[in-house]
């Protein structure tokens, strides 16, 4: 691979971690090409995009992107792909999913709302994520639940009780 070659893929490579917020560094080495097949077929469908990767490319990318974590460098050994994705639990529910059948991917580690994994026995953790979206839904859902307790109140029988308690309290007036 020449130099430009490089190059070119290390910009590659730092433009997709830039326009994707997660990312999973995993290794399908011993995956057959049926299987591999399948595995990227799934990928798309799901809306992550594998990428199998030099080591130390991957690494010059993760430098220029400002996401170089030790952690994240310390796995790049042996074969390594990396799955990006725009929503941070996606491609964890997919692996969990895949290895129903196959051994492989293995998570080395995952870059998730802001956060590094490492290690494949974070994949349950990652499953279980939720993402932004999610939490500021739960968190609206949370405020929402005591004014609708308090409007379906008034709207029942409570509300017409009330409304005789401050008839009679005008009156006394």
């Amino acid at each position: 691979m020449t130099k430009e070659e490089k190059a070119l893929v290390i910009n590659s490579l730092t433009e997709q971690l830039n326009e994707y917020p997660h990312f999973y560094i995993t290794n399908i080495e011993s995956l057959n090409a049926e299987q591999t097949a399948t595995l990227r077929r799934k990928c798309f469908e799901s809306g992550v995009k594998l990428v199998v990767v030099k080591n130390t490319l991957l690494g010059k990318a993760l430098e220029r992107a400002d996401k170089a974590d030790a952690d994240l460098i310390g796995v790049l050994e042996g074969s390594t792909s990396v799955m990006f994705a725009q929503t941070g639990k996606v491609p964890a529910v997919l692996i969990k999913e895949f290895r129903k059948k196959n051994d492989k991917p293995v998570l080395k580690a995952a870059y998730v709302e802001g956060c590094v994994y490492v290690g494949d026995n974070q994949l349950d953790a990652l499953c279980n994520i939720k993402s932004r979206e999610e939490l500021i839904g739960d968190i609206v859902a949370l405020l929402q639940s005591p004014a609708k307790n308090v409007i379906s109140a008034l709207q029942g029988n409570a509300g017409q009780k009330i409304a005789g308690i401050v008839k009679t309290l005008e009156s006394r007036n």
